[in-house]
């Protein structure tokens, strides 16, 4: 386990001692795909209770692990977990498929997730993303690096929600960024060539000089229209 996240778990610890019940990391360093660059730690951190207490003993912890480059962990507790599902079916889809428990108990395996928002929130995501990527491209099309950056950036996120429109659909959903391209380019009917090639940047398979962003820009955006659609036309 990377020793920032042994740290992480030991801070807690002191700071909550017997009211901290779980720590889970979950997003990409739980499927092994984390990249420095790209990639943070997502941790979901439990507690018995969530007071002002536990929130002023959380400041100094979490100021530190924003300063080694993650978000602040999710403070919930117990009753918030089981109570959460609906709302955040996506994230509570994923947590659930893929996570590592790095102390207490294991709330996550046999969480019931309640998929009655679901559909609703896979393409309410995709549509607020696009509408995004769309204002923050609207001001760099003139500069490449930048251009760039914004579909890296936006890659992961793209990749996670293409991942639960193939679940919607009663398809297989592979955990690795790859797979779920191929997958969700053959299901969808678009081109994963643009997505693929910024994966590769991603990787340092190909040198970013290679990947023009305004040539995979109209492509990388049909792409997530045609996912958008498919999505929409499902049984409401």
């Amino acid at each position: 386990m990377d020793k920032r996240l042994t740290q992480l778990v030991e801070k807690l610890q002191a700071a909550h001692g017997e009211r901290l019940v779980s720590v889970v990391l979950y997003g990409s360093a739980a499927t092994g795909e984390h990249h420095p660059k790209f990639s943070d730690f997502n941790v979901l951190c439990v507690l018995t209770e969530i007071t002002p207490r536990e929130l002023g003993s959380s400041e100094d912890i979490f100021r530190w692990w924003r300063e080694q480059g993650s978000p602040s962990p999710l403070l919930l507790t117990e009753t918030e977990l089981a109570a959460s599902t609906d709302c955040f079916a996506i994230e509570f889809n994923d947590i659930k498929r893929q996570h590592v428990l790095l102390y207490g108990k294991d709330l996550v395996s046999g969480l019931e997730v309640d998929n009655v928002f679901y559909r609703a929130q896979v393409e309410h995501d995709l549509r607020a993303k696009l509408l995004r990527l769309r204002q923050k491209a609207s001001g760099v099309l003139s500069d490449a690096g930048l251009l760039r950056r914004l579909l890296l950036d936006s890659l992961s996120t793209f990749c996670v929600l293409f991942r639960h429109a193939l679940i919607l659909h009663g398809d297989h959903a592979p955990p690795r960024k790859r797979e779920i391209l191929q997958r969700a380019g053959e299901r969808f009917g678009f081109d994963p060539l643009p997505f693929e090639k910024l994966l590769d940047v991603r990787e340092e398979r190909l040198k970013a000089r290679d990947a023009d962003p305004a040539a995979l820009l109209a492509s990388y955006l049909q792409g997530i229209s045609a996912v958008i659609e498919a999505v929409e036309k499902l049984e409401k």
